[in-house]
Parts: structure tokens; C-alpha cells; sequence
């Protein structure tokens, strides 16, 4: 009896013999780039998500040599208990990407098949537009990212418009120095004239760009739900695709209050770790859109059961992402498989070296193309490392993600230099007894 299964490689054989690093970037953005190696040199590419520590990742390696990186789901509980919320869940994350890419080239399929196959051979991709704040300015620039081809946007909607007019906003000058505290407890409040001036913005971006493309908003800043509540019903008028993060996602009862005073989808998730974290928001029946960053929900996999479960509630999802080419092809192949997608954030159209970082397998030109990223059969993630773009474009320290006023420094700052030091166990980790 034949094997229908071709492989490249010898599968049941391989091991993980090394992990390295290289972080890339500049101004306030910064993405680590992870190399995973085998003792049968195939590499799998992976990414710690946009502004966490490569730390996160590394801290993993001594778990994960001499495992077969196609276990996938086997290393994911291994490693799992060392993530968390937010940028805390990039390395293992990173790690998991890494895998799919590995366990794909090995048997020769695309990471999309370890999922369970696809549902679309294209992916629609949303690009999320930098801060103007001059509505004509982004009007027109959103315009023309229609012209470009995409069909679905997004932009800035926040508290930032109110606090540039008199009497907008109640506590303005607390805005900054609360940017990391809980909504609830900013004391923050925005003025009715202050909501009539977002209106008047949204207003001229809708007038200049029409009501055919999906428009959506990005977070709001940091007040209370009463505050969002009544920005949200101000804003309905001008049917928004969702309201993104107005409140902390924690807050379960506060988003189904939101969601139950304002008619406009309300979307949160980015920063939620696997599908236990996204479940008291789903039970509640507390969000319209379901939000995603496969970077930190847990990877391909677990990102695929985050949206079946969604699907099976009646909630779409929407994948956010802010990284290299390298996370973006990981989240094209899971948005193949997921039934109730919408579409997949690209926050990096106007870098003029982001394309050049990967080569797509099977592909010639840019990533996306018309607003869309097509579906390929290379096998695993499909894209192979400019290694010379890589150095090119080496980050270096930064202000921080939003150029706040909190330094980043970078490690490591070499390109995949050798990471021996990480090699070994240290400590008795385990979360459990």
C-alpha cells in the first residue's frame, strides 16, 4: 500500500536544534524576527509581536530543543502557561508561527491546510490610516487609498479631537499622563460640544469618501463607558463598520452595556490571549466583531478555534495586525480558514522597504495587491527571508511604539547572531502544581 503523503523532508525525525532573533524596525515601530532551526536545515519563520521583547520568545528556547516542531499542538501546551495578555503572549506566539511555517515544509503544504484548509483564495485586507488632524487631510488620504484598491478602511476617531477645542474635554490635561491607566479611573469626560466636534470630523471624512466602502474607527482613548456610550450614539448616524477598544476588554459588563446602548458593532480583542480569554466576552454576547491579533491570541491555530467559537455565536472576526511581512502571511493563512471573517488589518501601506523584507513563494510583486492578498500552495507560510533586508533594517532604540515618552531599547541588536546563552534551563517554570 502506497503513501499518499509526500514528504520533503523526513517529519517523524526532525528536531529543533537552535532559535535566533533579529529585530527590525524604525521610528516607533519594532518587530522581532524569529528564526527556528532544525537538524534537518529547514527554518521556519516566526514574529514576536510589534513592540515586545525578543526576551519573550528566547526565554522559550530552552523548552522547545530537541521537540519535533511539527508537534505543534504538543509545544503549544508546553510553552502556553509563559505567555499572557497583550504583548506578553508574542514570544510564544512567535514560536507557534515558527512552527506551522516548519511543519508545513516538511510535509510540503501550506500552513493553511494544518488548520483545516481554506474557505477563500483571497484575503481582504484593511489599512489602517496614521492620525490627521485635519479631516480633509484623511478624508483624502483614505480617498486614496480607495483608488489603491482596497475596500475597507480605518481610521483615528478619539478623544484627541475634542481636546483640541476649548471646553471639549473635561480633565484634558490628564489625557497623557493616563494613557496607562484603566478607562474608568481616568476621570475624563468629553463635553457635548466636544462629541459635536468629532461629528463634524467624521462628517467631512464621510462626504469625501462616500458610504460604498466600510469605514471603521480605532480606539477612542480613555474614559468611561458613559462617555463612549454617548460618543457612540452620536456617531451612529454615520455607519461606522465597528467602535474599536472604547473601553478596557476586561470589562465584560460595560461592553454589553455599550453594546446594548449604541446601534453601531462594537469590535475589541487585540490584546486578549486564546480562546479562554475571549470566551466571557462571546457568553456575554457582549461584542458585535471579534478582534484578534494573531500575535498574541495565540497563533494560527488557536486563532482558528478563536473564530470557529465565535462563528458558532453568531460574532465575526476581524484579525488586527501591526507587523512584518512575516506575522502578516501567518494571518493570511488563517484568515483562509475561518468561516465568519471580515477582513485583516495592514498597518504598514505606506513603508516603502516593508515588501522587501520577504520574497513570496510562487508570487512576484507586493504582498497585497488591490486591497487583497491571494492564497498561494507554497508550502508553509509560504515566504522566504530577504537576509540582506533584514540587516538593512535593523532597528534601534526607540521612544516607544506611539512615541510616547517611554525609551525601548533593542535586543538583540545583531542579525540572528548566536544565541547560546538561552540555551539551558535556569529556573523550576511551571504555573501549575
Amino acid at each position: 500500500m502506497s503513501n499518499n503523503i509526500k514528504s520533503y523532508s523526513n517529519p517523524a525525525d526532525l528536531k529543533i536544534t537552535d532559535m535566533r532573533i533579529s529585530v527590525i524596525g524604525d521610528g516607533g515601530w519594532r518587530w522581532p524576527i524569529i528564526k527556528i532551526y532544525t537538524n534537518q536545515d529547514i527554518v521556519g519563520l516566526g514574529e514576536v509581536r510589534d513592540g515586545a521583547s525578543a526576551r519573550y520568545a528566547l526565554s522559550l528556547k530552552s523548552k522547545i530543543l530537541g521537540e519535533n516542531p511539527c508537534d505543534i499542538d504538543k509545544i503549544f501546551q508546553k510553552i502556553k502557561q509563559f505567555g499572557g495578555h497583550g504583548r506578553l503572549a508574542g514570544g510564544v506566539c512567535g514560536v507557534e508561527m515558527a512552527l506551522c511555517d516548519l511543519a508545513g515544509k516538511a510535509y510540503g503544504v501550506p500552513a493553511y491546510m494544518l488548520a483545516g484548509g481554506k474557505y477563500r483564495n483571497k484575503i481582504k485586507v484593511y489599512a489602517d490610516t496614521p492620525l490627521k488632524k485635519d479631516p480633509v487631510e484623511m478624508g483624502n488620504a483614505l480617498k486614496k487609498r480607495m483608488e489603491n484598491g482596497f475596500e475597507f478602511l480605518k481610521m483615528d476617531i478619539g478623544l484627541w479631537i475634542a481636546s483640541e477645542f476649548k471646553n471639549g474635554v473635561v480633565n484634558k490635561n490628564l489625557i497623557d499622563e493616563t494613557a496607562n491607566v484603566m478607562h474608568p479611573f481616568t476621570g475624563i469626560q468629553v463635553t457635548d460640544y466636544g462629541i459635536s466636534k468629532m461629528e463634524e470630523y467624521v462628517k467631512t471624512v464621510r462626504e469625501i469618501i462616500g458610504y460604498e466602502i466600510p469605514l471603521a474607527s480605532d480606539h477612542f482613548g480613555h474614559m468611561g463607558v458613559e462617555n463612549a456610550i454617548r460618543i457612540g450614539k452620536a456617531l451612529d448616524k454615520f455607519t461606522l463598520a465597528w467602535y474599536e477598544d472604547m473601553i478596557p476588554w476586561q470589562l465584560v459588563d460595560q461592553w454589553k452595556m455599550l453594546k446594548n446602548r449604541v446601534d453601531t458593532p462594537v469590535c475589541t480583542g487585540e490584546d486578549i490571549y486564546c480562546k479562554e480569554g475571549f470566551e466571557p466576552l462571546v457568553e456575554a454576547r457582549a461584542i458585535s466583531v471579534a478582534h484578534p491579533d494573531l500575535a498574541t491570541s495565540g497563533g494560527i491555530l488557536e486563532t482558528k478555534k478563536i473564530g470557529d467559537y465565535c462563528r458558532d455565536a453568531g460574532i465575526p472576526i476581524a484579525l488586527h495586525q501591526a507587523g512584518s511581512p512575516i506575522v502578516a502571511m501567518a494571518n493570511v493563512h488563517c484568515a483562509a480558514t475561518i468561516e465568519n471573517f471580515i477582513a485583516l488589518e495592514m498597518h504598514s501601506v505606506d513603508n516603502p522597504w516593508w515588501n522587501d523584507i520577504v520574497s513570496l513563494v510562487g508570487q512576484e510583486g507586493p504582498m497585497i495587491k488591490d486591497g487583497y492578498v491571494n492564497i498561494t500552495d507554497a508550502p508553509g507560510l509560504g515566504i522566504e527571508l530577504n537576509e540582506e533586508a533584514v540587516k538593512e533594517h535593523l532597528a534601534k532604540a526607540s521612544e516607544g511604539v506611539h512615541e510616547g515618552e517611554n525609551k525601548f531599547s533593542i535586543y538583540p541588536k545583531g542579525a540572528f547572531n548566536e544565541t547560546s546563552e538561552w540555551d539551558d534551563l535556569d529556573s523550576h517554570d511551571r504555573t501549575w502544581s
